[in-house]
């Protein structure tokens, strides 16, 4: 009895405890301005939104812009420019079953989300970030850096407008944010 209370004392918690992912390392390739992936794993990238690839923003010239495909590319561009493996730490999942994780470049490297944020690529979630990326975007506003150059739809929004039907032009310039 004793053994069997042991062996109990040993393996129920790890039954019941919560299983701990393990980090994905490697190279990743974009998807989309919040979005990659790694060994053919989708990853969402934690605490932030971007635009959408078919999302169009102003810009400082009151000239639409292809916000998210900019997006896009300005996060392949920090990998060009950080050739180091990419180190993601999952939070949590999304609704569409995406691994959600908080990724740097490197160990020690810069927090991917938090340099999209900087550079005005990207927008503080803070329904999801607790507001982590808060001032970072704040900066970024200030700076006018990317989006906050011009004004834009936030991410979350032009999804709505999306869902109900209409098209990516009328979604995009629906309720600009400056």
């Amino acid at each position: 009895m004793l053994r069997l209370l042991i062996l109990a004392s040993i393996f129920v918690p790890a039954l019941v405890a919560p299983a701990m992912a393990e980090d994905i390392v490697g190279r990743a390739s974009v998807i989309d301005g919040d979005t990659i992936e790694v060994h053919g794993t989708r990853i969402r990238l934690w605490g932030i939104d971007a635009p959408e690839s078919d999302q169009l923003c102003r810009g400082d010239d009151s000239e639409l812009y292809r916000c998210g495909q900019k997006a896009a590319a300005a996060l392949a561009g920090l990998f060009y420019a950080i050739p180091r493996p990419i180190i993601c730490t999952p939070k949590d999942r999304d609704r569409y079953s995406r691994i959600v994780a908080l990724c740097k470049i490197g160990d020690p490297g810069p927090d991917i989300a938090h340099w999209m944020v900087s550079n005005g690529h990207a927008i503080d979630w803070p329904k999801y970030s607790a507001g982590q990326y808060g001032e970072a975007q704040r900066r970024a506003e200030r700076a006018g850096a990317g989006i906050w150059a011009g004004s834009f739809v936030e991410p979350w929004r032009y999804r709505s407008c999306i869902r109900v039907g209409r098209r990516p032009s009328e979604c995009s310039d629906e309720t600009p944010v400056r």
